[in-house]
C-alpha cells in the first residue's frame, strides 16, 4: 500500500539539510545498523509507561565500538561456556523450585501469558518437568484473533493448566487505546500496562510466592546483565527503567499518565478512579511484605524462540497462523490480538524499526538465518500496512483511515523520513545505510 503525506503535513520540515532536520523522542541523530543483525540504533528500549508523554525521550539500543548491538553481544554470551554454565543454571532452577514447591494443593508459582509459544513452554516446563503447580493468568488482548483464542484454549485444555482470564472494562480500554494512539501513537499501551502489572496483583491476591517471566530482557537489547535473574525490587536501582517494581516512584496518582494523559484529567472529566485502577501497578511495599519473588525462566534455561514454538506445538497444541503475519514473514509470533499489527506499524513510523527487522534480527542472533537473507526479507515485508484487521482496529479507536494516517504523520521524525515521488520513504535502511539525502 502506497502511503502519501497527509494534506496537513508541513513538508518543509522534511526537506531541510541533514544537519538541520528535527529529531524526535531523543533518538540518535546518526542512524546506524548493527553489523551482525541489521538492528537499528533507533530501536527504543523498555520505558516506564506511567511517565510516557508526548515529549518523553527514549533510551535506545546501544552498540559497541565494533558496531555490534547489545542484543547480539548478549545472545553470544549464551553460547560462551566460560560465562554461562547452563547445567549449573538448571541446578539453580531445581533448588529454586524445591524451595518454593508446595504439597498442599495450592499454587506455588504463577505464569502470565496468552497461550503463545513462550508462555506455553514456560508453564509446561515448570509443571511437567520441575513438578511445580503454576497458576496461569491472562490479561485479555484488545481484540482476540481466531487463532489467538484457539491457542489460548489449547494451552489450558491440551497443556492442562488452571487459568484466570481478566478482561478490563471495555469502554475504558477503548478510551485509553484511542488516547494512546492520538497522544503517543502507541495503541498497544493499555495492553502493555496490564501485561506488566496484572501477574503481580494476582500473585498478591492468592499469596503465590514466586512469579516466573520468560526470556531475559537482554535478549532484545535491554541493558540488563546476563547475571540478573529477576526484576529490581523497590529498594534497588533498576538497570532499565522498564524493569522495576516501583513504577510510580512516589508520585501522586493524579499525575500518573495513561494514554499520554494524566489520571487527574480523566477524573476531572468524570472517569472514576476505580475504572482506571486496573491499569495501575501493585504497591511495591505490598509485594515486598508478602515476600513475592520475581524470576526470569530464561536466566535458568537457554531461550530459543524457534525451539519454544516446537515445544508448544508438541505439548500444548499450539498452532501457527494459517497465513503470514502482516509486516513480517513469520507465522508464530504475536498472534492473539488484532491490534498487534498496528503496534508494530506505529513503531516503524516512530523509530524506523518494523516487525521484519525485529523478527529477522532475532533469528540472526539465534543462527537461523544470515544477514543477507534478513535484508531480502525486510525489502519485501518491512513496513507493510496491516490491512487484515484494519476495519476492526479503526472501529475500536473510532477513527477513519485518513485520520489514523494523519496521526501517524504527526509522529514521523524528519531525521528518519522524507518524501520520494509523493510517497513516504525511510532515509536510511540496512541495504542503504548511508542514506538518501
Amino acid at each position: 500500500m502506497k502511503i502519501t503525506p497527509s494534506a496537513s503535513v508541513d513538508l518543509s520540515r522534511f526537506a531541510k539539510p541533514t544537519e538541520e532536520l528535527e529529531v524526535f523522542y531523543g533518538l540518535p541523530r546518526d542512524v546506524k545498523f548493527c553489523v551482525k543483525c541489521n538492528m537499528s540504533n533507533q530501536q527504543p528500549m523498555s520505558s516506564n509507561e506511567y511517565a510516557h508523554g508526548k515529549d518523553s525521550k527514549k533510551t535506545t539500543m546501544s552498540f559497541d565500538e565494533h558496531g555490534v548491538c547489545h542484543a547480539c553481544n548478549f545472545n553470544e554470551l549464551k553460547r560462551n561456556e566460560a560465562e554461562i554454565d547452563w547445567d549449573e543454571r538448571e541446578r539453580e532452577l531445581v533448588e529454586l523450585c524445591n524451595r518454593y514447591r508446595k504439597n498442599d494443593g495450592t499454587y506455588d508459582c504463577i505464569v502470565g501469558g496468552s497461550g503463545g509459544k513462550d508462555s506455553a513452554m514456560q508453564s509446561h516446563l515448570l509443571k511437567y518437568k520441575y513438578g511445580m503447580n503454576p497458576l496461569t493468568v491472562t490479561w485479555s488482548p484488545h481484540l482476540y484473533t481466531d487463532i489467538g483464542w484457539k491457542n489460548f484454549q489449547n494451552w489450558l485444555h491440551v497443556g492442562g493448566f488452571d487459568n484466570f482470564l481478566y478482561t478490563p472494562n471495555g469502554k475504558i480500554h477503548r478510551l485509553l487505546t484511542r488516547n494512546a494512539t492520538i497522544n503517543l501513537l502507541h495503541p498497544f499501551q493499555p495492553f502493555i500496562l496490564g501485561q506488566k502489572t496484572f501477574v503481580a496483583k494476582m500473585a498478591a491476591q492468592f499469596n503465590i510466592p514466586l512469579i516466573f517471566y520468560g526470556e531475559m530482557p537482554g535478549e532484545y537489547g535491554e541493558k540488563i546483565s546476563h547475571k540478573t535473574s529477576s526484576y529490581a525490587s523497590a529498594s534497588q536501582a533498576a538497570e532499565s527503567e522498564g524493569f522495576t517494581l516501583d513504577y510510580l516512584g512516589g508520585r501522586d496518582v493524579r499525575d500518573v499518565l495513561l494514554g499520554g494523559k494524566e489520571i487527574g484529567a480523566y477524573m476531572d472529566e468524570g472517569v472514576p478512579l476505580v475504572d482506571l485502577a486496573g491499569y495501575l501497578p501493585m504497591p511495591p511495599d505490598v509485594l515486598e511484605r508478602k515476600g513475592i519473588d520475581f524470576k526470569y525462566l530464561g536466566y535458568y534455561k537457554k531461550w530459543v524462540p524457534q525451539e519454544a514454538y516446537y515445544y508448544a506445538v508438541e505439548n500444548t497444541g499450539f498452532e501457527a497462523n494459517p497465513v503470514r503475519t502482516e509486516g513480517t514473514y513469520s507465522k508464530y509470533n504475536s498472534l492473539d490480538d488484532k491490534v498487534d499489527g498496528f503496534f508494530y506499524f506505529t513503531r516503524w513510523i516512530k523509530f524506523g524499526v518494523g516487525r521484519t527487522m525485529m523478527d529477522s534480527a532475532q533469528e540472526i542472533r539465534n543462527h537461523h538465518i544470515d544477514k543477507e537473507e534478513a535484508v531480502a526479507l525486510m525489502q519485501r515485508y518491512e513496513g507493510e500496512y496491516p490491512s487484515r484487521y484494519e476495519k476492526e482496529f479503526l472501529d475500536y479507536i473510532s477513527m477513519t483511515r485518513e485520520e489514523f494516517l494523519e496521526t501517524c504523520d504527526r509522529f514521523r521524525s524528519p531525521h528518519l523520513w522524507h518524501v520520494v515521488d509523493g510517497e513516504w520513504k525511510l532515509r536510511y535502511t540496512p541495504w542503504n545505510p548511508q542514506g538518501t539525502r
